[in-house]
């Protein structure tokens, strides 16, 4: 039951990412057009038409029509021609909150860092039941171990069966349910991809400079620009708080494969970083600082409370 939910959850994600995604302009030679300013790849299906002046003329170089295309600060969900569900659903959606908020308060990446605590403020009775199942499990780690080792090389089928029962046992004990941890990664990547594609297909947001950051540059390109140390500083924010974040959400599984897994996914962001545009680092760093401070606030409650926090 526990793959079959699994499996549906992937089909719907998948269903969302074919029917809609991000696609780069290419040239004549198909090769992707860059800004000269930015050096990002520019995106062929924005949303909304681009401000800066040289910007504008590269897409009307490569065939893109602008005049069909609403300006940003008029943008609408509903202004643009349908292309798929999960642009309709996930990406217009935000890309017109990040918008409409960033127009009022005059940053569009002031806008990304409070939509991101929103966002996580609505999720938190999910984030907080995984924070809790997560502190479950350490304390289950040691009684599991116990079990896996006493039916070690023991491939019998009455063996399996008395060890996933004796495991139950354990989970139930602890109020523990594995489901819970794949839940909300599943209810987050989405909104990781939307953040990703409104970025990316919305000129206005890509085109501002914050704090000496350009929200569409990726880390890799800034450092060739006079604020590179911007791009460092980013980076930096991202790395510690993607281990720190890991760190305290560890379940210290018995199982010593799951045990690098934290390692492995750190490296595997970090490095991403260096790629992905300096706006979807801020949101993901905000998001890794949000769920850090609830880590920290869901620990204390359980020493004090015991577990029932």
């Amino acid at each position: 039951m526990k793959h079959k939910k699994i499996k549906i959850l992937i089909m719907i994600m998948v269903m969302f990412l074919v029917t809609g995604c991000t696609t780069t302009l290419v040239d004549k030679n198909k090769e992707p057009v860059q800004n000269p300013e930015t050096g990002q790849s520019l995106t062929e299906n924005i949303l909304c038409q681009p401000e800066n002046e040289q910007t504008r003329k590269l897409y009307e170089k490569n065939g893109v029509k602008l005049k069909d295309l609403p300006k940003c600060s008029k943008f609408t969900p509903g202004s643009t021609e349908y292309d798929g569900l999960w642009t309709g659903i996930f990406v217009k959606p935000l890309a017109f909150l990040i918008l409409t908020l960033g127009k009022y308060i005059g940053s569009f990446a002031v806008s990304i860092i409070i939509i991101t605590i929103i966002i996580r403020l609505i999720l938190f009775p999910f984030t907080r039941k995984m924070a809790v199942q997560s502190e479950m499990m350490k304390k289950a780690s040691p009684e599991l171990a116990r079990i896996q080792k006493k039916y070690e090389g023991k491939t019998d089928q009455d063996s399996m069966l008395r060890q996933n029962q004796e495991m139950m046992m354990v989970y139930k004990k602890y109020n523990f349910n594995p489901l819970t941890s794949c839940l909300i990664s599943f209810i987050q990547l989405p909104l990781l991809f939307a953040f990703l594609e409104a970025i990316n297909r919305v000129p206005a947001i890509f085109e501002e400079n914050f704090l000496g950051i350009q929200l569409g540059t990726t880390p890799i390109v800034g450092f060739g620009s006079e604020t590179f140390y911007m791009y460092i500083i980013l980076l930096l924010i991202i790395g510690s708080s993607t281990i720190f974040m890991f760190k305290t959400t560890n379940n210290e599984a018995s199982d010593p494969s799951m045990k690098m897994m934290p390692i492995m996914m750190s490296v595997i962001i970090i490095i991403t970083a260096f790629f992905m545009p300096a706006a979807l680092g801020i949101y993901w760093s905000v998001g890794n600082i949000f769920a850090i401070c609830q880590n920290i606030i869901v620990m204390k409650g359980m020493e004090k409370h015991g577990k029932k926090a």
